[in-house]
């Protein structure tokens, strides 16, 4: 299962929010810089709207939804990639995860330390990002001595690694993330290989005080990081208050959106950040729906038809020979399988077929 980091300076909130998340207490927070030292894993549920609709259409009660990990990754502090705090082990831990949700503190409370005195989300998104530069820089340096030593032996593939780690070790020095690095096609999987820290896709998670999130466009942090974001990242953000939502984890589901709406508040900050670490992970659902329940199965978008049939079972894929596929949307429009049938928004789609997100399907295969 993929998985997404939650980084983040000490007390910003990040042990808050994986108990928010995954609606347990495993995750210890204190205020106190490093409550955390071992990462925290939890499975969560990827909140969708559609599977309540499919199941009253295929008449189940059964509903299974798609899911992903977070990892509670302890607090780094400035001088990480030279060991200060707890340095290399952090710096290992993300290196395990596919993607980054990046916790910013944007509320003030003089009751909860700041390891750096005051909030400064900016500085404190700089702080992280130049750890994760330097250590990038370290890495790709001594790959790039490896492969030009590589090279001299008449290493094809040496040498077209030489000629990418040049350009991330310039990219790098420069003070620039390696997600922002500009590579032609066939140079991904060898920046992939390279393993960088800063080249995961990154989501800023904005936590607010309560009194923040009817409204946090308000709010001049949150101000800050949209526009920082928008200027040097090409990241996602999303806007939550990790304590009001650990506190919804306690809560009975009718309990929470009431509370919610008490608040002024349409959806979870939590789910929200779910679906946009989904999305940020390259990863889209696509459902089966039959009197025996309602299933979102995770696929990678760009996936084939077979590929998504394997991610049921390896026969699926294997013996695949068509997909029966219904787009959710005229699905329910048409109020039925057999008025969607009537309609001709039925398809039967071969194995070139790149599945969407929101595809009813059914497989066909060979045992």
């Amino acid at each position: 299962m993929l998985q997404a980091g939650i980084v983040g300076l000490p007390n910003v909130g990040k042990s808050t929010l994986f108990n928010a998340l995954t609606r347990s207490r495993k995750a210890e927070a204190a205020n106190y810089p490093f409550c955390t030292i071992d990462p925290n894993v939890g499975a969560v549920e990827v909140p969708d709207p559609r599977l309540a609709p499919l199941a009253k259409i295929a008449k189940t009660s059964v509903i299974i939804p798609a899911a992903m990990e977070f990892v509670d990754i302890a607090g780094l502090v400035a001088g990480a990639s030279k060991g200060e705090g707890l340095g290399n082990k952090f710096l290992a831990h993300i290196r395990e995860v596919q993607a980054v949700v990046h916790v910013v503190r944007c509320f003030e409370d003089p009751d909860v330390v700041h390891t750096m005195g005051g909030v400064d989300p900016l500085r404190d998104i700089e702080t992280i990002s130049t750890e994760l530069l330097l250590s990038d820089l370290d890495s790709a340096q001594s790959q790039l001595d490896k492969a030009r030593t590589k090279a001299k032996g008449h290493d094809k593939d040496a040498a077209g690694q030489v000629a990418l780690l040049e350009k991330v070790v310039a990219h790098l020095g420069a003070g620039r993330p390696a997600n922002l690095l500009e590579v032609k096609e066939d140079e991904i999987a060898r920046l992939q290989h390279a393993g960088l820290l800063s080249a995961k896709p990154v989501l800023f998670a904005c936590n607010v005080a309560e009194s923040d999130i009817a409204d946090p466009g308000k709010n001049p942090h949150v101000q800050r990081v949209r526009q920082f974001v928008a200027d040097h990242h090409g990241a996602g953000i999303c806007v939550i208050c990790a304590r009001i939502e650990e506190e919804l984890g306690d809560l009975a589901p009718a309990e929470a959106a009431d509370y919610l709406r008490e608040l002024g508040v349409a959806d979870s900050g939590v789910s929200q950040l779910i679906r946009a670490a989904y999305s940020l992970l390259g990863l889209a659902s696509y459902f089966t729906a039959g009197e025996k329940e309602v299933r979102a199965w995770t696929f990678r978008k760009g996936m084939t038809a077979p590929q998504c049939a394997g991610v049921i079972h390896t026969d699926f894929e294997k013996g695949f020979i068509k997909a029966e596929v219904v787009s959710y949307d005229d699905l329910l429009a048409a109020g039925s399988y057999a008025a969607a049938r009537e309609a001709g928004k039925y398809r039967l789609e071969g194995r070139d077929y790149l599945f969407q997100d929101g595809d009813v399907a059914l497989f066909k295969f060979n045992n």
